[in-house]
């Protein structure tokens, strides 16, 4: 094989449309922007407005509470990932797994507002866990390879969801 002889798969380029090459080719003239006006130069076009009405996102109320400015922003971590750290030797499955065991390990990059444990992957080690909250099926995993998971998050109180 040449490098004159090398082309991408059948199918898997498209030819860019030209427009604005003559009447012939179909999108000439306008070019595809129909008349004159706003909309046929570059660069501006007014998204939503309808005519000096009152757009419809501006009379219609607010409604309803947004929790983004509060909520946390957990870092989530499966147990296969974990599992693959300690194989590979990053990971020491017989002291404390935390954030910080984890960041320097390179499981996580970043820890954020808490590390959450969740039960996809299978863990062969038994490992004590410190993490900010997990899933139901990652404590019983880690409790059925004979570790524990010691959950930092505040107790919350019956019918609140949980982290």
């Amino acid at each position: 094989m040449k490098l004159n002889e090398l082309a991408p798969s059948a199918g898997s380029t498209k030819k860019r449309f030209r427009i604005g090459r003559g009447i012939g080719s179909g999108a000439g003239k306008t070019g595809g922007r129909g008349g004159k006006g706003q909309t046929a130069r570059s660069g501006v076009r007014i998204k939503g407005f309808e005519g000096g009405q009152m757009p419809i996102h501006r009379r219609l109320p607010k409604r309803g509470f947004k929790n983004t400015k509060f909520q946390l922003k957990l870092v989530e971590i499966n147990l296969g990932v974990v599992q693959a750290a300690i194989d590979s030797g990053k990971l020491d499955a017989k002291s404390l797994v935390n954030a910080e065991a984890l960041i320097k390990s390179g499981a996580l990059r970043r820890s954020k507002d808490g590390v959450r444990l969740l039960g996809s992957g299978e863990l062969k080690a038994k490992v004590d866990f410190e993490v900010y909250g997990a899933s139901k099926s990652a404590v019983a995993a880690v409790e059925k390879a004979g570790g524990s998971v010691k959950i930092l998050a505040p107790k919350r109180e019956e019918g609140e969801r949980a982290a």
